[in-house]
């Protein structure tokens, strides 16, 4: 499947096995936002990536992503 150049999210980092459990964690492109993605057989959740201090981890927002 072909990316978008107009996707709202890129993914920044992965780690895991694609047989049990992977991480990923996704940067809004808008607001710079990071999440986190954790997925384990059929099972998945996401959710905002908190620094320290409680805060959402926001990563600035460069004007292009490299292309995977």
């Amino acid at each position: 499947m072909a990316k978008k150049k107009d996707e709202r999210f890129v993914k920044v980092h992965e780690e895991g096995s694609g047989f049990g459990w992977l991480r990923t964690v996704w940067v809004d492109k808008q607001t710079g936002v990071n999440y986190l993605f954790v997925n384990s057989g059929y099972a998945g959740g996401m959710t905002v990536l908190l620094g320290a201090d409680g805060k959402p981890v926001v990563t600035p927002v460069p004007n292009e992503y490299p292309e995977d």
